[in-house]
């Protein structure tokens, strides 16, 4: 599959412009069936009922504009299947996750929805031999894959807490995924990022603060599981060696301590990680004085952070990959410690 500059453009706007202009109708769908996520818990920010369904735009933007990018492009019958086997798990999440914003579901039965789903998706990278294997061993190979699937399409899920947290963030890691594929010459996966990137930035022109429409799990769960996949398929510079594997965790570096903090401050009180608080990132930056808009500001920024150090890790400039992983990784300590030390209700 061999594309050019003007095609990668042409996948961004095409996916961008398709969603911005979808979005509203299926905004409108959403208040005609009363599908709407409404302030009636106290966990909840915003305090007028906005519909949810954004989700979908999202889907249908990226499915049109990646397989009608066939027409036009060097899209073969195998680049078709490796696309479809990203698409279609991350398809089927989403659906479970439009059934959820319409009935809500319990917590267990989307988990282990999620974990069918992870598996599938990591025989397939098995069957493809797109795996990898760091460890050297298959079996603790394949269990990290579930686990990574699973953790940071729930990450994504969390995360999407404030308005256009988790579009915006998804935005710059999809951009920056991109240009680091490209160098590696992973062309398809540098395309579907593209077109995640213009999905998610059309989404983010109605999803920003003040919200006018929320993604709901239809959205997160499908672009968690997209992007997931994307960056564990990307194939790290050999001479990176172990470092490589940073590359990912940095381009979600924000959405995983989002996680880790609402996750171990939740067991912390005895709760359950699954029950929804205002205990996330955005939540601890608004009872430090921040509005919403500033507080979602400052957590793009700080993906943007990481995303750059991801981008400079696989280039290895210099050799410093090894001084970048330890800043970056400092950087995440610091962070993490810093919000287990605020406080974790209003």
């Amino acid at each position: 599959m061999q594309l050019g500059s003007l095609d990668f453009i042409s996948l961004f706007f095409a996916s961008l412009l398709l969603t911005s202009a979808v979005t509203p109708i299926v905004r409108s769908i959403a208040l005609r069936f009363g599908i709407t996520d409404r302030p009636n818990q106290s966990h909840k920010t915003h305090s007028e009922p906005v519909p949810y369904l954004g989700g979908l735009a999202i889907v249908l933007s990226s499915i049109t504009v990646t397989y009608g990018s066939a027409f036009f492009t060097s899209f073969t019958k195998q680049t078709f299947l490796l696309a479809s086997t990203i698409l279609v798990p991350a398809v089927l999440l989403a659906t479970m996750g439009l059934i959820d914003d319409v009935r809500q579901l319990k917590p267990w039965p989307r988990f282990v929805a999620q974990n069918i789903v992870a598996t599938f998706s990591a025989s397939i990278l098995v069957v493809t031999n797109t795996l990898g294997s760091p460890s050297g061993l298959l079996v603790i190979d394949f269990a990290v894959t579930v686990f990574w699937l699973v953790g940071v399409t729930n990450s994504i899920n969390f995360f999407d807490n404030i308005d256009g947290g988790a579009s915006g963030t998804i935005a710059i890691s999809s951009l920056t995924l991109t240009f680091i594929a490209l160098s590696s010459g992973q062309v398809l996966i540098a395309a579907m990022a593209i077109v995640l990137a213009g999905s998610t930035i059309g989404f983010l022109l109605w999803n920003k603060p003040p919200a006018r429409i929320y993604m709901g799990d239809a959205g997160a769960l499908f672009l968690g599981l997209l992007i997931a996949t994307l960056t564990i398929r990307l194939d790290s510079r050999q001479e990176l060696g172990r470092f490589g594997l940073f590359i990912p965790i940095f381009l979600l570096a924000v959405p995983i301590l989002d996680t880790s903090v609402a996750v171990i401050k939740r067991i912390a009180r005895g709760i359950s990680p699954f029950q929804g608080g205002r205990d996330h990132l955005s939540h601890r930056l608004m009872r430090l004085g921040l509005s919403k808009r500033t507080a979602v500001m400052t957590l793009w920024f700080a993906s943007a952070v990481f995303s750059f150090l991801a981008l400079m890790l696989s280039r290895n400039l210099y050799n410093w990959a090894e001084s970048i992983v330890f800043f970056g990784v400092i950087l995440w300590t610091l962070l993490f410690t810093f919000f287990l030390s605020t406080r974790d209700n209003s």
